[in-house]
C-alpha cells in the first residue's frame, strides 16, 4: 500500500491548476442512464472514484470511454438494460447510489447495493428512498440491496427533504426529469454541484428551474437527448490548495479558482489573517503577515462551511495563534484525523461533535495513518508545516479525490514524494 512522504521545507511559490469537481462529475456520469444519446463531459478529474463509476455504468450496459488522458469522458446510455448495481462495485464508493434514480426513471426498476465509501458516519439512504417513493417507486431492502420498482411509472409530486442532502437532491432531480407531471422539491441542497448537474440536464432537454435555491421545480419530459457539458471547478480541491501556502508560507495562485465557490472558507481565512485575491487566472493566496489567528469553524450545508474542508482547516488551526473550536454537524466520526495530528504534536481535545484546538508554534513530522479521503490530505498539509519528515500511510483514500497531489505540490516547492507499497 502506497504512502506519501512530506518533508517540511518552508514557503511555497507558483501556481496549481484546479481540476474539475469530483462530486459534480460523479453525479453527472449517471445522467447518461437517462438518455439513449451520447453525453460528453469535459474537464473531468482523473481519479479512482471516476474509474469506479465508469465500471459501474459499464456493468449496467452503458458505453463509457476516457479520452484526452482522462479529461474527457464520452458516454452513451443506448445499451442500458441491466438494473443491477452490484455490491462488488458499489461498496467501493458512496456516490454509486446515484444510479438509483436514473435507473428507476429509465428502466422502471433498480436493484442497488447499499453503498460504501469513507468510514465517516452512517450517511443513511432513507432520504433518497422516501423521496423516490413519493414519485411512485416501491422500494424495499433485501439482502443488502435496495429493490426498487415503479409499477405505474414515476409521477411528479411535492417532496420536502427532511435534510438538505446533496445525494438525495441529485437522485430525486434526475428521476423527476422523466416523471409524468411536475415535481416540486423543497429543502433541496444548494451546492454548486447541484447547479452543475441541472445545467447538464437542461442541456439534455430537461425542464428544471430553481437550482441553487432550496426549491427546485422539475417538469417531466418524455425523453432526454445528448449533450456536451464542462464539469465545474472542484471547490474542495480549490479550498485544500488555498490552505497549503497559508500553513507552509509563501504565495500560490490556484488556476481556475473563484471566490464564489468557496465564500465560507474565504471568510474564515480572512478572519485568520489570510490575503485572497481574485485574478484573471484564478485566486492568489498568502498570509497577510506573521502567524495566523485561530478562528472557530462550524460545518453546515452549503453555503455554510463545507464538511469536506473541516479536516484541512483543523490542520491549519494546529499552528494558529490562540485556541479555537471546530464543530462538525454533518457527519459523525469525522474527527478521526485528530489523533494522527496529535502524533505530530498538535494540541486537540475532541468531545463528541466538537474539537478544541490550541495552536502550537511548530508541528513535528511523524508516521501517521490516513482514515478517510479528506483526512489524508489534511495530514499532508500538516506535513508541509512540520519539522522533519511526515509519512502518511494508507493513501489509497487520497487517490479517490485528488489527482496528482505530489506533482501539484512539488511544482510550487513542496518536498513530497510517493513511496510505493510492498
Amino acid at each position: 500500500m502506497d504512502s506519501i512522504l512530506v518533508t517540511g521545507n518552508g514557503a511555497l511559490s507558483g501556481s496549481i491548476p484546479i481540476a474539475g469537481a469530483k462530486n459534480a462529475c460523479l453525479a453527472l456520469m449517471p445522467a447518461t442512464l437517462l438518455s439513449e444519446e451520447p453525453l460528453t463531459l469535459l474537464n473531468a478529474p482523473r481519479l479512482s472514484d471516476i474509474r469506479t463509476m465508469t465500471q459501474l455504468l459499464q456493468s449496467l450496459g452503458a458505453e463509457v470511454s476516457a479520452l484526452q488522458d482522462g479529461k474527457v469522458i464520452a458516454m452513451s446510455g443506448h445499451g442500458v438494460d441491466n438494473p443491477l448495481a452490484h455490491y462488488d462495485i458499489v461498496r467501493k464508493m458512496r456516490a454509486s447510489n446515484l444510479v438509483l434514480g436514473p435507473l428507476l426513471a429509465r428502466l422502471g426498476e433498480a436493484q442497488v447495493s447499499l453503498p460504501g465509501g469513507c468510514a465517516i458516519g452512517a450517511r443513511p439512504m432513507d432520504i433518497h428512498v422516501t423521496a423516490l417513493e413519493q414519485l411512485g417507486a416501491v422500494i424495499d431492502l433485501r439482502d443488502g440491496y435496495l429493490h426498487a420498482k415503479a409499477p405505474a411509472g414515476l409521477k411528479g409530486a411535492e417532496i420536502t427533504l427532511r435534510f438538505a442532502s446533496v445525494g438525495a437532491t441529485e437522485n430525486t432531480v434526475m428521476a423527476a426529469t422523466l416523471a409524468k407531471g411536475t415535481t416540486v422539491l423543497k429543502n433541496a441542497a444548494r451546492e454548486p454541484e447541484i447547479v452543475d448537474l441541472v445545467k447538464c440536464l437542461r442541456a439534455m432537454g430537461a425542464q428544471i428551474e430553481g437550482e441553487g435555491t432550496s426549491t427546485i421545480v422539475i417538469d417531466g419530459v418524455d425523453r432526454l437527448h445528448g449533450a456536451t457539458h464542462r464539469v465545474v471547478t472542484d471547490r474542495i480541491e480549490l479550498g485544500t490548495y488555498m490552505i497549503a501556502p497559508v500553513i507552509a508560507g509563501g504565495e500560490v495562485e490556484l488556476l481556475g479558482g473563484e471566490i464564489a465557490l468557496v465564500e465560507a472558507l474565504c471568510e474564515k481565512l480572512d478572519a485568520a489573517g489570510v490575503a485572497i485575491e481574485q485574478t484573471n487566472a484564478g485566486l492568489k493566496v498568502r498570509r497577510k503577515n506573521g502567524r495566523i489567528q485561530a478562528v472557530d469553524v462550524r460545518t453546515e450545508v452549503f453555503p455554510g462551511f463545507p464538511t469536506d474542508l473541516q479536516a484541512q482547516m483543523m490542520a491549519l488551526m494546529c499552528t494558529a495563534e490562540g485556541t479555537c473550536v471546530l464543530e462538525e454537524t454533518i457527519f459523525e466520526n469525522r474527527f478521526m484525523h485528530a489523533p494522527e495530528l496529535m502524533r505530530m504534536g498538535a494540541r486537540i481535545e475532541v468531545a463528541g461533535g466538537t474539537a478544541k484546538v490550541t495552536g502550537v508554534e511548530r508541528l513535528k513530522g511523524a508516521p501517521v495513518m490516513a482514515t478517510d479521503l479528506r483526512a489524508s490530505v489534511s495530514l499532508i498539509l500538516a506535513g508541509l508545516a512540520a519539522e522533519g519528515e511526515t509519512l502518511v500511510n494508507r493513501v489509497y483514500h487520497l487517490d479517490r479525490g485528488y489527482e496528482q497531489v505530489e506533482q501539484k505540490l512539488s511544482a510550487v516547492g513542496a518536498r513530497i514524494e510517493r513511496v510505493q507499497g510492498q
